[in-house]
Formats: structure tokens, C-alpha cells, sequence
């Protein structure tokens, strides 16, 4: 103040404004404050004299600093709780938030000397709401911890992490405060840090601005942050030998291991050069050099190197933080101690996507497309904006497939929420490994000892962390799912399913059980079955009712929801079957119908996904309805259209994931119109296109038999699977489609008839009499199968005996050059 008075107050995040609390009428050097929940007392410690007074002060026996306890409602006594030559921080705790007013009030104070004692206080309210400390003596008190070197307090979570030497390392401990008055140590983990014990280094508990800066000199830049998924880091600073070198190690304690980071620096100007600071964002920890570089590190994947990013130049530079003395007290907080502001500090959307745009480097895509997807959750504007990156940079990324990464990820983010621990048995990226490097950073990883925790029953923070550490005990790669397994089935299933499939198109799904009884297999009936009831009594159904805007957006391309992709339905059938063990297996407390409706919501997040994609390019492009016909070609909207889709398929083959139905329509449809004809077909005998039955057909019925369209028509049937042929090849009322036709109709017949002796009698010819005893010994025999109930063809009764032998004289009299009447 203006008279050298010394005013305490408390600032008002609501009203902006500080409340007085108290005055002492002299100008005090604060070193610590601190009020109750119910503010009705108020401890302050600081000191008592100046260098000036104090060496005046020498012959007399007065304490250098002095801790008060102060009742301020109203302002009453003061009472002395330290009178000592060593420095001593306060801080009330805050064991429940807004809880009523209560007689129980406990206080920390963190000695100089290196211990942290607990003093219980008890209030009593006289007259006139007056409220006074009830015992006049000296007040209850208990001893928290002992030798510290280091120590910082957890205001949000009431608990204080400390360091204490243990032989020539460090151990790292953590004290939790309960409602109930009572703590307990929780946590102890031994750590490979060297800690200066000359000097007690305090974080969190208030900032004494001289004395401070002359602790961090000479003590170990650390601090301890932890996140709302479990996650536990230490961070610190370390010595380097190396003038243009920076060191600092994170230890991800839930993890197992720490990663210690060497930073190469382009400019060194030793009189500029400040600490590294660090910042706890929740997700991620940032560890930020002012003028310099700015490291974000994912905590929940800190295994690769390539999901931290890091940042130089402009992109690392945040304006309002340039000093060196960088606090970060709570999540996504900073404090700027030398200039006393506090700040809320978030990562920009807008400031990623820019970065994700305009970078050229695979760690750097990477690691922002899952920093966007991971710390913004999803948001239909930014999948919008990832979506049209992707659809620019397919062909630039060289490391990572975006297409898989996005789809992954997306997943991830979307699924975890619904159950507990789902985050440690998803996959969260389509990467094994990483071989790239980030220039400028060398990364070397040491396993270190998990933390030992102490609790009979906590919620919260420690069961996740607890959790977190169970998992790393049972080799936590191995937990979560990944398509290797699927991989695997499905190709033991590749020989079985042509067959199945088959089947299915020739007899109705009722008949199924019927038809796989006639063949030997090494799967069960039961079994197939299951797979494919999963897919279209579950799967489909859901799409179909989850995706409501999708139908109607698509209501006017092509029919997807209505044609059936046995094999898609197939592929779908056994990711749910694969998944749902994989999930039972390691979430056995959850149930089986939340795990069944997991299951079902990831499979249809899946393929809303993959529409989501075909959605925003669609939109890009102005593609319209045209695309599925066939007498124009197309344009280049739609060949960059089909060169998409052919990279979702390859993203799709790559991860063994299934596609909603129709894909494979619409991708065929658009490389009719835009491939010519040599391409067209070296795409389909590679696999690259399907052949499906909605767009043959439409394509045999819409075309004419131009030459150029009969090259056309006669490529595709002569490329259909056998059973698909004998459904689709019918639309094509041509010579050269009668003939094939009834040859695999002869061949069908005959096979079926194999060694079996029928002693029936000639039936009386079905056909006009022609005098040619080879057609005529096949055309009885083809008829005397056809009595026996033998007909492969039942749905095309046009198609029998007498549509063979009039095919066939057609055949030769087109042969002979005569004309057939």
C-alpha cells in the first residue's frame, strides 16, 4: 500500500476482484500464505527483518522468520505457531469441496529443515458469529514426512509428493489427505535422479521470488504431474556436459520406463539460456524451452516417439511465456512466477490443423493427427478438416497410412469411454513400430521399477494408476486387440467361405444348415452360422438405425443398404466374434450384454466412420447420382473419387476390416466409368475391384451391345464367380451369353449326376426333332437327370434341357454361316 502496509487478500475468480483479508502495518517480506475453507483463519509466515535489521538484530535472541495463525472472522488473536531462523511454508487443507462449515481445520507447514508437520486446529463459534480457536495451549500436531529434499503439494487432489534419499539415489513418495483427518503414504517408487541435499527445493507452495531463484540454482528442476486416465510422470532437467545440449527425462511411472531427451539447440546464448519448463496439459506434458523448442509428449502412448511432437522456430513460441520461471500448479494452468500471472494454457485446434497442413514430416502428421483425435475427442468440424487432409496427402505420407491411423484412432477416442480399462484392450494405432527419428532429438529409454502402492480401497486417481501398473505386470502390448488374430482366421476361413458363399447364393439363408451338411469342413455349422447371424441380425441392423443421416444422404447414389455382401458380412460376423472373446477374456466383471453392446457399437463405429469419409469427399467433389450410369465416362471429381476409395479398400485389406455394404458397388461403378478397358480389368483380376451382382446387373441391363460395349460385358461374365454368373448373366439376352450359359449348365448337370445308374425310361423328346444322335443322346440323357429332381438352375426355369439344345443348335448354325428358323 501507499503507507508501506502489507494487505492480504484473495482474489475472486468470479467477481475479478480481491477480498481483503488482513493488514500488517509495516512493509513484511511474505514468504507464505494461506486460508481455510470456511475463511475464518488465515497463516502467514515471513520474515522478520530486513539484511539491514537483521544484522542489527544479532545481539539480541530473535528469530530470523516467524509463522502466525490469525483469526480474521473477525479479526481477533494472533497466535505464534514458529518462531525459527529457518524459512517455513503454510497451506490449509481442503479435504472435501464445498462442505459445510466445520469446527476441524488442519494446516501443513514445510519446514526449511526439511520436514512437513500437520497441525490440527479446532474453531468454535461464540457470539455474534464470532469464531475463535478453541484451545489456548499448544495445538495437536503429528509429523508427516522427514528428510526431504524435494517436495511439491497436489492442491486439487490434497496429497504432497516428496523426495528422500535412499543411498545414493532418490525415492519418490506421495502422502494422501483424507476427509476423515487421517493420511497415509500411498506411493513409493525409486528413481535414478541424483538430488542436491543441500537445498530443499518447494513446488506448489507458494512462490518466494528471491529466495526461490536462488533455490533453482542449485537445485534439480522437477515436478510430478499426474493425469485423469492414471497416468504418473516425473519430469525433470538435467546437466548436460554439452554447452548447446539440453537434457531432461520424463519418467512415465504407470508406464515402466523413462525416456531421457537430448535437445540439440541451433542457437546458444548462455546469458539467455533458461530452464526447461514443464507443463502438465492432462494428455500430454509439455516440456517448453523459451526462444527454443516446445515438446509435447502423450502420455497414455509414450512408447513410440513419433505420437510426442516436437516443435521449433515460430511453432514453439508462446508469446505471454518468456520468462524462466515457469510453474505449472494445476492441469492446463501456468503460472509466470516472475511476472505473477496465472494462465489457462490449451493446445489450439486451429494452431494444429495448420501445422498438420503445412508440415512435411512423418513424425510430425503423425503426431498431430493423433494430438487432435486424442485431446479434442471428436468434433464434426475437425474429422471434416482431417478428412480433407487425408484426401490431399494420401500419396505423401510415406511412414504411416492416414486412411488406417484416422480410422484407429477415431475408434479409440470414440470407444474407451464406455467401460473401464477398454483403454488398455483397443488398438490405438495401425504401427507396430517406428524407425523414423526427430532431427535435432536423441531419445534413449530405460526401463525403470513400477511404484509400489499402498491403499485397501481408493477410487479415482490411485484405482486407475493402480490399474495402469497391473497391466504393464501382464505385458500391456499384449492386451490390446489387433488384427493379426482376424488376419489369421479369416484366411483359415478363405477356402471355406468361397464355398459357403456359393451356397448362400444358391440356396435362401434358411437352407444354410442343409447345404453345409453336404460338404466336409473343418469348422462346425453352428459355428459359420453364428458368424454370419452376428453380421446381419447385429451388425447391419445397427448401421442401419445408428447411421439415420447416412441412409438419407445416400438414399439417391445407389441402393448399399439393400444389396447383401456375403463375404463383407462374413468379415464383419467374425471381427464381432473375435472381439467379443478378446474383450471377455480380460473385461470379465462387465457382462455379457455390455460387452455385446461394446462389441456392436465399435463394428458400427467402424463403418460410420469409413461413411464419414465417403460423406465429406463426396461433398468435396459435388458428386451427384450420375456415377452409377454407365453410358458416359467420368470425370476428374470421380476418378479422384475412385482413387480414394481404392486407398480406403487398400487401408481396409491392410487392418482385415470389413466395409459397409455397397462399397464395392460404388467402387466398381466409378472404375467402369473412369478406367478404360485393359485397366478396368487388370484391376478386377487383381482384386482391386469386385465384381458384385447390383452393378453387373445394372451394367448388362443398361448397356447396349455396341462392339466396344460387347468387349465390355463379355470380360466381366467371363471374370463372375460361378454361382454369381448363374444369377446375373441372365440380364443379357446375347448369343454369346446363351451359349456360356448353357455350357456351365451341362457341366453343373453332369456333375451332378456323377456315378449315380438312373433305369428310368427315355422321357419323349422336349425339344423339335433334329436328326442329330450326339445332341440327342445329351439332350435325353440332360432330361432324364432334370425328372430325377436334379436342377441346378430352380430360380431360371427357362433355363433346362430344351434351352440347352436350342442354344446349341443355335451355336452351330452360326458356326455353319446358316440361319437358324
Amino acid at each position: 500500500g501507499d503507507q508501506r502496509n502489507t494487505h492480504i487478500g484473495l482474489y475472486d475468480l468470479q467477481t475479478k476482484q480481491n477480498e481483503h483479508l488482513y493488514v500488517f502495518e509495516k512493509d513484511l517480506h511474505i514468504i507464505s500464505c494461506s486460508v481455510n475453507n470456511e475463511r475464518t483463519l488465515l497463516a502467514v509466515s515471513f520474515r522478520q527483518y530486513t539484511e539491514e535489521e537483521t544484522t542489527s538484530q544479532l545481539l539480541q535472541s530473535v528469530s530470523k522468520y516467524l509463522t502466525l495463525l490469525i483469526e480474521i472472522h473477525p479479526i481477533n488473536n494472533v497466535r505464534v505457531l514458529k518462531a525459527v531462523d529457518s524459512c517455513v511454508r503454510v497451506q490449509f487443507l481442503y479435504p472435501v469441496e464445498d462442505r459445510n462449515a466445520s469446527t476441524e481445520n488442519r494446516l501443513l507447514l514445510v519446514s526449511e529443515d526439511k520436514y512437513i508437520e500437520q497441525f490440527d486446529i479446532r474453531v468454535v463459534a461464540e457470539e455474534e458469529h464470532k469464531v475463535v480457536i478453541q484451545k489456548s495451549g499448544q495445538l495437536p500436531r503429528a509429523r508427516v514426512a522427514d528428510d526431504l529434499l524435494w517436495a511439491q503439494w497436489d492442491m486439487m487432489e490434497q496429497r504432497v509428493f516428496y523426495i528422500v534419499p535412499k543411498e545414493s539415489k532418490s525415492t519418490l513418495r506421495c502422502v494422501q489427505f483424507y476427509p476423515d483427518e487421517n493420511f497415509n503414504s500411498i506411493l513409493e517408487s525409486h528413481l535414478d535422479i541424483s538430488v542436491n541435499d543441500t537445498q530443499l527445493k518447494l513446488v506448489n507452495f507458494g512462490y518466494d521470488y528471491c529466495q526461490d531463484q536462488d533455490v533453482a540454482s542449485k537445485c534439480l528442476n522437477l515436478q510430478v504431474f499426474t493425469s485423469k486416465a492414471g497416468g504418473l510422470c516425473v519430469c525433470c532437467s538435467l546437466a548436460s556436459d554439452t554447452p548447446d545440449e539440453i537434457m531432461y527425462s520424463i519418467y512415465f511411472l504407470h508406464k515402466g520406463y523413462n525416456k531421457t531427451f537430448t535437445v540439440s539447440l541451433e542457437r546458444t546464448e548462455s546469458h539467455q539460456l533458461k530452464e526447461v519448463a514443464f507443463m502438465n496439459l492432462d494428455y500430454y506434458v509439455a516440456a517448453y524451452l523459451p526462444g527454443h523448442f516446445l515438446h509435447l509428449l502423450n502420455i497414455q502412448h509414450p512408447d513410440l516417439l513419433c505420437y510426442s511432437l516436437f516443435l521449433t522456430g515460430e511453432d514453439a513460441r508462446i508469446d505471454t511465456l518468456q520468462s524462466g520461471s515457469i510453474r505449472s500448479p494445476l492441469v492446463s494452468t501456468v503460472c509466470d512466477c516472475e511476472a505473477g500471472s496465472l494462465y489457462a494454457v490449451s493446445i489450439s485446434e486451429s494452431a494444429l490443423l495448420q501445422l498438420l497442413q503445412k508440415s512435411k514430416q512423418d513424425s510430425e502428421r503423425l503426431a498431430a493427427l493423433h494430438c487432435a483425435l486424442l485431446y479434442f475427442q471428436h468434433t464434426e468440424h475437425l474429422e471434416m478438416q482431417i478428412i480433407q487432409w487425408i484426401s490431399e496427402n494420401l500419396s505423401t505420407c510415406h511412414s504411416f497410412d492416414p486412411i488406417q491411423e484416422f480410422i484407429i484412432a477415431s475408434l479409440y477416442c470414440r470407444m474407451c469411454p464406455e467401460a473401464q480399462n477398454l483403454d488398455k484392450l483397443l488398438p490405438y494405432t495401425s504401427l507396430l513400430d517406428w524407425i523414423g527419428v526427430v532431427p535435432g532429438v536423441i531419445c534413449a529409454t530405460d526401463i525403470i521399477s513400477l511404484p509400489v502402492l499402498d491403499f485397501q480401497t481408493s477410487k479415482g486417481f490411485w484405482e486407475k494408476l493402480n490399474s495402469n501398473l497391473e497391466s504393464v505386470k501382464y505385458a500391456e502390448p499384449h492386451l490390446h486387440y489387433h488384427n493379426n488374430v482376424l488376419r489369421r482366421e479369416w484366411r483359415n476361413l478363405s477356402e471355406e467361405v468361397r464355398s459357403i458363399l456359393i451356397g448362400v447364393l444358391l440356396c435362401s439363408f434358411g437352407d444354410f444348415c442343409l447345404f453345409t451338411n453336404q460338404r466336409e469342413e473343418r469348422r462346425t455349422t453352428a459355428y459359420l452360422r453364428n458368424i454370419l447371424e452376428n453380421a446381419k441380425k447385429y451388425v447391419l441392423i445397427s448401421i442401419i438405425f445408428n447411421l439415420p443421416y447416412f441412409v438419407q444422404e445416400w438414399a439417391r447414389l445407389v441402393p448399399l443398404f439393400e444389396e447383401e455382401d456375403y463375404q463383407q458380412q462374413l468379415l464383419m460376423g467374425l471381427m464381432v466374434a473375435q472381439l467379443k472373446d478378446h474383450l471377455m477374456r480380460h473385461l470379465q466383471y462387465v457382462g455379457k450384454k455390455k460387452i455385446d453392446q461394446i462389441v456392436l457399437d465399435y463394428v458400427a463405429n467402424l463403418l460410420n466412420l469409413v461413411h464419414r469419409i465417403m460423406k465429406e469427399v463426396w461433398r468435396r467433389y459435388q458428386l451427384h447420382s450420375c456415377v452409377f450410369c454407365f453410358d458416359e465416362r467420368g470425370s476428374a471429381g470421380e476418378f479422384a473419387v475412385f482413387h480414394i476409395m481404392s486407398r480406403i479398400l487398400e487401408a481396409a485389406n491392410g487392418m482385415c476390416m470389413p466395409l459397409p455394404p455397397g462399397f464395392h458397388t460404388l467402387h466398381l461403378g466409378l472404375g467402369v466409368r473412369c478406367l478404360p478397358l485393359h485397366t478396368l480389368l487388370h484391376y478386377i483380376d487383381n482384386g482391386v475391384l469386385q465384381l458384385t451382382e447390383t452393378c453387373v446387373r445394372k451394367l448388362l441391363k443398361d448397356l447396349d451391345d455396341t462392339e466396344q460395349n460387347e468387349k465390355l460385358k463379355f470380360s466381366i461374365v467371363m471374370r463372375l464367380p460361378e454361382a454369381l454368373g448363374q444369377k446375373v448373366c441372365q440380364f443379357w439376352d446375347h448369343p454369346i451369353n446363351a451359349n456360356l450359359i448353357a455350357r456351365k449348365y451341362v457341366k453343373l448337370l453332369l456333375e451332378k449326376l456323377g456315378n449315380k445308374q438312373y433305369r428310368r425310361p427315355i422321357p419323349e423328346r422336349l425339344s423339335v426333332p433334329v436328326e442329330f444322335l450326339p445332341l440327342n443322346y445329351l439332350t435325353n440323357m440332360l432330361a432324364e437327370i432334370e425328372n430325377q429332381g436334379v436342377h441346378p438352375y430352380e430360380k431360371q426355369d427357362h433355363v433346362n434341357a430344351r434351352f440347352v439344345e436350342e442354344t446349341a443348335l443355335k451355336h452351330t448354325m452360326t458356326l455353319l454361316g446358316l440361319k437358324y428358323s
